[in-house]
């Protein structure tokens, strides 16, 4: 099993930054890739960036290319997202994800672990 524990959302204008951050404990070795994802109210769960695990690629979903940066600290077992630039569609709550296997990591459904989630929102 792998822990995720999210951190670091809130309320921020429009503009501005936020860093969000996800802790992972237990099983860490048998991680391949970690992901950030978003939802939106009344909206799909999506895509936001991944890092290869532990060490490697890193990967953007166009919306937030050139204003989010994933990185990892692999000493901490701790993967960030560093959020400039941010916007209202921005608004979200932010999950982080942990996958063992295969290949896409643009689809939740084949990620094997989930943090809780981040609420992120950025006002006008």
């Amino acid at each position: 099993q792998v822990q995720l524990v999210e951190s670091g959302g809130g309320l921020v204008q429009a503009g501005g930054s936020l860093r969000i951050s996800c802790a992972a404990s237990g099983r860490t070795f048998s991680v391949t890739w970690m992901g950030w994802f978003r939802q939106a109210p009344g909206k799909e769960r999506e895509f936001v960036a991944a890092i290869k695990w532990p060490g490697g690629s890193n990967y953007y979903v166009d919306s937030v290319k050139g204003r989010f940066t994933i990185s990892r600290d692999n000493a901490k077992a701790t993967v960030y997202l560093q959020m400039n630039s941010l916007k209202p569609e921005d608004t979200a709550v932010y999950y982080c994800a942990a996958k063992k296997y295969g290949l896409d990591f643009k689809g939740p459904a084949g990620y094997d672990y989930w943090g809780q989630g981040t609420q992120v929102t950025v006002s006008s």
